[in-house]
């Protein structure tokens, strides 16, 4: 945009004019109109985020105590269900990147949120009736996996918002805060389950492990309101920002281009493991220290590796090379999951949670960092947002992959140490990967 086209707009243009001629890489713009604008579809974006992240991760809170309030599901039974959000999740993000542009960023957030209410109200009304089938969870834990489909079509949209020079800050806070909807589940679950409501929600359920009634399906229903909330503040303070929309042979050509599986393994190796361990850490705890009570304490790893994913954007802007970020960050992710596995096979609960927690920092300095590669590798925004989004498909997968990686190495070795081994493996080729394409001196690459 010329100085005098945004001349052109005036002191005191609509929000409607302003949106139709967004330009942020030209700073008068920015200051003058666009920087308030984008700031309002951050912040309500990344609480619809937050929100979607909650319950995409509801399952992992509850899973470990069904058979406790008087379910009879197997071990490989209770694992697949902890996998089904994250496949279905994964699967959604793989077009939900593109609805933005179809539909309108401000649309789709609106209808992607309300569709939250469905797993909510269904799964609350199953958790009541210990004689629901399997059968019947499995529909509804998959159900729940559609809020995991809105992680992509939020960054797709939100990154159009900001110039290049803070990219990476945005879409860290937008993401990050966005991830503590995990954390927030984790912390929240075990005092909605202690809280009747007066008995609006239904009857309590024995927990024959603690011998205390519990109302499990509050975890489920008290999410309605705050999704019904939510959905006034995007009708109030989101925008569709008019994007081209892209055809098909456009968005293909991201498949021909090798940096972006590469970038879809590195994304992979944070965000895929941020969270499959999330769905997957109370079962294992449960599993590998039954005599610990981690009511409380599971929220502290999703919430560490959601509150460092902006300080990987941060520092990754910053010393203006998130590769570097990304490969120190890998490999101290390697050196975490080593403690893990010797926390583990010395039953040592205190190595094991400390190096746990170590595990999701780095996570969350691999997700930011990783993600501001992206917009200098693909310099073309259009396509960098196409990656953006398809690379967080993939790495969606995780949420199904390492809960079933677990199943497989319980069901096979009965003990989770091979599913460890698989990780370590997945986490060396990845730090030589980062190395090599990107990280070196002379990769012919600066991102």
């Amino acid at each position: 945009m010329s100085e005098k086209n945004i001349q052109a707009l005036g002191d005191n243009p609509s929000r409607k004019e302003i949106l139709a001629h967004w330009e942020p890489e030209n700073q008068e713009f920015w200051k003058k109109f666009g920087e308030k604008i984008a700031k309002q579809n951050l912040y309500v974006s990344t609480w619809a985020l937050t929100l979607s992240f909650v319950v995409w991760t509801l399952w992992a809170t509850i899973a470990a105590q069904l058979n406790q309030i008087g379910f009879h599901f197997s071990d490989a039974e209770i694992f697949t269900l902890a996998s089904l959000p994250g496949l279905v999740g994964a699967t959604c993000r793989l077009f939900y990147t593109y609805m933005p542009a179809i539909v309108g960023g401000k649309n789709w957030t609106l209808f992607s949120t309300a569709l939250l209410l469905l797993p909510i109200f269904g799964l609350g009304n199953a958790l009541q009736d210990t004689s629901t089938p399997y059968s019947t969870f499995v529909m509804l834990v998959a159900g729940i996996g559609i809020a995991g489909g809105n992680f992509s079509s939020s960054m797709a949209n939100i990154g159009f918002f900001f110039p290049k020079s803070v990219k990476g800050l945005a879409l860290g806070i937008n993401a990050g805060v966005g991830n503590l909807g995990v954390s927030l589940i984790y912390l929240t679950a075990p005092i909605l389950l202690g809280m009747s409501f007066g008995g609006l929600f239904g009857e309590p359920l024995l927990n024959v492990k603690t011998g205390q009634e519990v109302y499990i399906q509050s975890v489920c229903y008290a999410w309605a309101v705050p999704t019904i909330l939510t959905l006034a503040l995007i009708w109030i303070f989101m925008d569709n920002l008019p994007l081209p929309k892209q055809s098909p042979k456009s968005m293909l050509s991201i498949f021909g281009n090798k940096h972006t599986w590469l970038m879809t393994w590195i994304y992979t190796c944070g965000f895929g493991q941020f969270i499959g361990y999330s769905a997957a850490l109370m079962l294992l705890l449960n599993r590998e220290f039954p005599e610990v009570s981690m009511a409380f304490g599971a929220f502290l790893g999703p919430f560490i590796g959601a509150g460092m994913r902006p300080v990987g954007g941060w520092l990754a802007d910053k010393f203006d090379s998130g590769s570097k970020v990304t490969l120190y960050s890998l490999v101290l992710m390697l050196i975490s999951i080593v403690i893990v596995l010797i926390g583990l096979q010395t039953h040592s609960f205190g190595m094991f949670f400390a190096a746990f927690l170590l595990l999701f920092l780095t996570t969350g300095f691999v997700n930011g960092a990783s993600f501001r590669m992206i917009p200098y590798i693909f310099n073309n925004p259009f396509h960098s947002s196409l990656v953006t989004g398809f690379t967080a498909a993939i790495a969606a997968y995780g949420a199904f992959l390492v809960p079933k990686i677990f199943g497989w190495a319980y069901s096979n070795y009965s003990m989770v140490t091979p599913a460890f081994y698989v990780l370590i493996v997945f986490t060396v080729i990845t730090i030589v990967i980062t190395w090599f394409f990107y990280a070196r001196s002379n990769s012919g690459i600066k991102c």
